[in-house]
Parts: structure tokens; sequence; C-alpha cells
């Protein structure tokens, strides 16, 4: 088990009752807290929060300032880039054929099945208790709403609800909802950007102040 004391803003702070085992990578910054579980293997980037319960299994990767709530699991062969927020109790899965035993009934092990984790791009939310099917992909900035259980991929800046999740709508890098500047524009009530929506998406790249 790491554990550590805080030394200014470089520090690795792990409560004692999580469990952090061999071979992991956690940053600098980071912090682990009541009985997260972090399995062999697994990176995790600097200036992270893991909170209360969080379970972070063999070989996930995790970028900096990521934020995981209480609970929440992250599974076998998902990845999580930068600036990504993880509600309570969200589930990332990895099994799209899951069962306990074979054809032959026999108890399944590790070689019986093949993993297939969820991507979730910079900066993208999941709202409490998401569920994402294994393989399945959240696009940079988007929000997925509380209780939502995604079956497809979730394109970049969308705001997707429902079961299974659809896109009711887009969302800016602040996280708020954006709302109609007529002719395909879209406006940030927090921050006054526009975005151009194009053949159904929003690109990062595309976002202009008025009068430009």
């Amino acid at each position: 088990m790491v554990t550590s004391t805080e030394i200014g803003s470089t520090s690795i702070r792990v409560h004692p009752t999580a469990t952090i085992e061999r071979d992991t990578m956690i940053g600098l910054g980071t912090q682990i807290w009541h009985e997260a579980h972090v399995r062999a293997d697994a990176q995790i980037g600097r200036e992270c929060i893991l909170g209360k319960g969080v379970f972070v299994d063999s070989g996930v990767q995790i970028g900096d300032r990521v934020k995981i709530q209480n609970y929440a699991c992250i599974y076998h062969g998902s990845t999580i880039e930068d600036g990504v927020f993880i509600g309570p109790a969200v589930v990332l899965t990895n099994d799209m054929y899951p069962r306990s035993v074979g054809v032959d009934g026999r108890l399944k092990g590790t070689a019986d099945w093949h993993a297939q984790g969820v991507l979730v791009r910079e900066g993208a939310s999941l709202g409490a208790r998401a569920v994402v099917v294994a393989g399945c992909v959240i696009g940079r900035w988007a929000l997925v709403a509380a209780g939502a259980v995604v079956t497809r991929d979730v394109p970049d800046f969308a705001l997707a609800a429902g079961v299974p999740a659809r896109r009711i709508g887009w969302v800016g890098k602040a996280g708020e909802r954006l709302t109609s500047a007529g002719e395909g524009k879209w406006r940030c009530p927090r921050t006054g950007d526009f975005y151009q929506e194009s053949d159904g998406a929003l690109g990062i790249f595309r976002i202009y102040k008025p009068g430009k």
C-alpha cells in the first residue's frame, strides 16, 4: 500500500484504508480517498481525485486532473483522458456478452472473454449513476446526464440523456447547455462563445467570438 503526507502541491495523498496494488503509476498531486481500490498496472495521472470506494481495474489508464466521485467503477480496458469528471456510482463496463460460465458450464476465466473498455475523451462529464456499455466512446466535452444508459458513442459537446441515452442538445466547454443562435450557430450562456454546427457535429476548433 502507498501512503504519503502532504508536501505542497506535489504530494500524493492516499488514505490508509485505500488499497493500491503492485506496479501502479500515480501522478503527483493526486488524492485517493477512503476504501478506494486501484488494481495492478493501472495508471493515474497528475492532480486527480478518487473518492470513497472508487474501483479502478487493472490496466485502466486515467489522465491528468480527473475527478472520480464516490463508488464509481472503472473496469479493465477503459481509458479516461485529461479533465474528465466521473460522477458518483458511475459504471464503465467492459463485456458485451457477459456470462459467468461458458457453453460447457465451466466457470469462465480471463482467457475466456475479451475486455472491450470505454473511452472517455478530454473534458467529458458523466452524471451520477450513469452506465456506459462496453466499447462506447464519450466525446470531448460531452455531458452525459445522471442515470443515463449509454449504448452507443456520444459525439463531442453532446448533451446525452435517457435510457438508452440520446443526444438532446449541445453543451460548451463550460458545461452549460448551448442556446440556438440560428443558422447552425450555438451560444454558451456563461462565456458568450459561439459554436458552429456542421453535419450534426460541433468541432472544438469551430469556437469563435462574436463578430469574427
